[in-house]
């Protein structure tokens, strides 16, 4: 019955190798995630990815404050 029990054992240390492996992962994306980040609000703080998403959360939730330079020529490219 050997056998057996080195099944059971080879197959707990792949499910914590492979949960080891997912949880690194997982930082990874975080990171990267983080990373894509880089336009900031300069009146509410908040990131947002690219500048026409940056532009458009301007315009919604801060219509009233001028618009900061980089926005000005930016397309929202609606179709």
């Amino acid at each position: 019955m050997a056998r057996g029990q080195q099944k059971i054992q080879s197959q707990q240390k792949n499910a914590k190798k492979a949960a080891e492996k997912k949880k690194a992962q997982g930082a990874d994306q975080k990171t990267a995630a983080k990373a894509a980040l880089v336009h900031t609000c300069p009146v509410c703080r908040t990131q947002m990815p690219d500048p026409k998403t940056f532009k458009q959360h301007f315009e919604s939730k801060h219509p009233k404050s001028p618009m900061p330079p980089e926005l000005v020529h930016v397309d929202h490219g609606l179709i």
